[in-house]
């Protein structure tokens, strides 16, 4: 029954290291890149909408992201969405387009940028524990309920921390690759 338990918990994990990863996508680095701008949220007749959703996001040149919404009714909101997010880019409204130009970074908002991934990269690792101590507190619960025998339930803990480890590894490794790209200039 344990193994069960084994079993439940560890996709979570990995699907807490994908999310963790796909949040890391949108930090800015050098680079321009879609990933930024394709969440963020637009109001669109009285409901958030994701970006990607209501247009065309594309980057022409290493430094410039071009939003070209399907419909033009939508300009205005997406140019508050980009002014009340955190990525820190003005957008230029031209008609049929929303450009954004990535400056440069400064050192100092590289270091920003670095405490963004760690604090993400903090919160995986504490969304992945509080995941085993609920895993082990079901396999103690079984243990005292006597479906499994006491040597099988330090088997399981003892698999569900290795479990665990593997999984905080990878949140470390995917952070420090992260954290690499963000502080390359």
């Amino acid at each position: 029954m344990s193994s069960q338990v084994l079993a439940a918990v560890e996709p979570k994990m990995a699907r807490a290291v994908e999310v963790m990863e796909r949040d890391l996508a949108g930090v800015r680095t050098g680079r321009a890149s879609t990933a930024l701008v394709e969440r963020l949220l637009v109001e669109y007749y009285g409901t958030p909408t994701p970006l990607n959703q209501l247009a065309g996001i594309s980057v022409p040149e290493p430094h410039q992201i071009v939003i070209q919404p399907w419909d033009r009714g939508v300009l205005g909101a997406i140019e508050k969405a980009i002014l009340k997010s955190d990525i820190g880019l003005t957008p230029n409204v031209d008609g049929t387009v929303v450009r954004l130009h990535l400056p440069p970074l400064t050192e100092e908002r590289r270091r920003d940028l670095v405490k963004v991934v760690h604090r993400r990269m903090e919160e995986a690792r504490v969304e992945i524990r509080n995941l085993r101590r609920d895993a082990a507190e079901a396999i103690k619960r079984e243990e005292r309920d006597g479906t499994i025998g006491t040597d099988d339930s330090f088997r399981e803990l003892d698999s569900l921390q290795k479990v665990t480890d593997r999984h905080i590894a990878d949140v470390d490794r995917v952070g420090a690759a992260k954290e690499r790209e963000v502080l390359e200039f």
